[in-house]
């Protein structure tokens, strides 16, 4: 019987223990964590957002970070696999906007307890606080691993290194696996935060706090250069802005922090030049006779009006009737392009880590190791990272499926 040792007891780690004794391996899973899947726990805040329903082909889009490295893998277990899955466990799901797949019970511990029976019934044999550091590998084949304080050797057959990235390291993702992977002779991207938080230089975002702002148009700008663009949602924080869109940018704004690149925020995404100037025109003629700061609320969000007003530079008591040609070019010019300056990035409140192990050491039909016999990789480990959406939990569970069945085709 062969003998499989999973490294991390995350999304990806849990799919493959599950799915190697499935296929009649002999399981051991280390988790330096008194508990299993603490990240999905957090996941979706609170309520795990699994997949996303869109076709493969779609679906692979949505992956900024290698996707076509992730083909097989989920061709192999796709979207709908992965809900199949989940509701033969006993977990049913749901389908929100934007083809975002939740438990029905919006309850990310119910995936984990489903996933935690699962492998206690498949007789996964877990070792809780139990981090691994090292490999044992001899003639480039693995012949066990190095765990706990009092650096036990354990010998097995295969290792799969699941350990995720450096996301949330309150959860155990510190980047073991990088070490590990490097010990075996692998090449490392250097690990970057992404899906992550930025950080304004503009004080006045403090006043916007938890301002959500819908069917907006961000667009990313270094030194006047177009980087990259997003439609959707976005929220003001008391340090700068996230929400979805936002944190889709921010893997294209990471690389760039000294540089200090602006978000430009296009308020009326809907609507061409002509046609907003258009509307302002018929707002300014029906509240002519009213002051600038009482004629914007057909406009813009009752909290932003103070703050757009300052940006704009004119005196909100003029009067609309006395606001000059000059003027509303600046009020059309400010709803078109309102500018953030991204100084920063919440580098510990990173959803998923962009950078990992190199998918050109890795065979991307079995997650084996192209380097070292018997060395498998699965999730967020590897360089590969997607938007917000479901997409990176269903990369995880993907390749931890591709990574466990794969000694079912030895």
């Amino acid at each position: 019987m062969t003998k499989v040792a999973v490294v991390g007891g995350g999304a990806a780690g849990l799919m493959a223990s599950y799915q190697a004794a499935l296929n009649g391996a002999k399981v051991y899973l280390f988790e330096r964590n008194p508990n299993l899947g603490r990240k999905i726990l957090i996941s979706g805040k609170g309520r795990c957002n699994l997949t996303n329903i869109k076709d493969i082909d779609d679906f692979i889009v949505h992956y900024p970070g290698n996707g076509k490295f992730l083909y097989s893998s989920i061709l192999t277990f796709s979207n709908k696999d992965l809900i199949a899955f989940f509701e033969k466990l006993g977990v049913r799901t749901k389908v929100e906007r934007g083809g975002r797949v939740f438990p029905e019970s919006d309850s990310s511990l119910d995936v984990v307890r489903a996933l935690g029976k699962a492998l206690i019934n498949s007789g996964v044999n877990i070792m809780y606080k139990s981090r691994v550091r090292h490999l044992i590998i001899e003639q480039k084949r693995i012949k066990g691993l190095v765990f706990g304080e009092s650096l036990e050797e354990f010998d097995c057959d295969k290792v799969i290194i699941a350990t995720g990235g450096l996301s949330y390291p309150a959860t155990g993702s510190t980047g073991d696996g990088y070490k590990l992977a490097q010990q075996a002779g692998h090449t490392v991207i250097a690990p970057k935060p992404s899906l992550v938080p930025l950080i304004s230089q503009e004080d006045w975002v403090k006043d916007l706090q938890g301002l959500t702002l819908k069917n907006v148009e961000a667009t990313v700008y270094l030194k006047q250069i177009k980087i990259a663009s997003e439609f959707g949602e976005m929220l003001f924080t008391h340090y700068g802005i996230s929400g979805p869109i936002i944190l889709t940018l921010s893997r294209y704004v990471v690389d760039y922090l000294e540089h200090k690149p602006v978000v430009s925020i296009n308020l009326k995404p809907a609507l061409t030049t002509e046609e907003l100037e258009q509307r302002l025109m018929r707002d300014f003629s029906l509240y002519k006779n009213k002051m600038f700061k009482n004629a914007l609320n057909d406009l813009l969000p009752k909290k932003m009006i103070p703050v757009f007003i300052k940006y704009t530079g004119i005196n909100p008591e003029k009067k609309v009737n006395q606001i000059t040609r000059n003027e509303r070019k600046k009020i059309l010019d400010s709803l078109r392009y309102f500018r953030v300056t991204i100084v920063g990035c919440r580098e510990r409140e990173a959803i998923v880590t962009r950078g990992g192990v190199s998918i050109k050491e890795i065979n991307p039909k079995t997650m084996e190791s192209k380097i070292i016999s018997g060395l498998y990789f699965a999730g967020e480990v590897i360089d590969i990272d997607g938007v917000t959406g479901g997409y990176n939990l269903q990369a995880a569970f993907s390749t931890g499926f591709v990574a466990g069945q794969s000694f079912a085709l030895k």
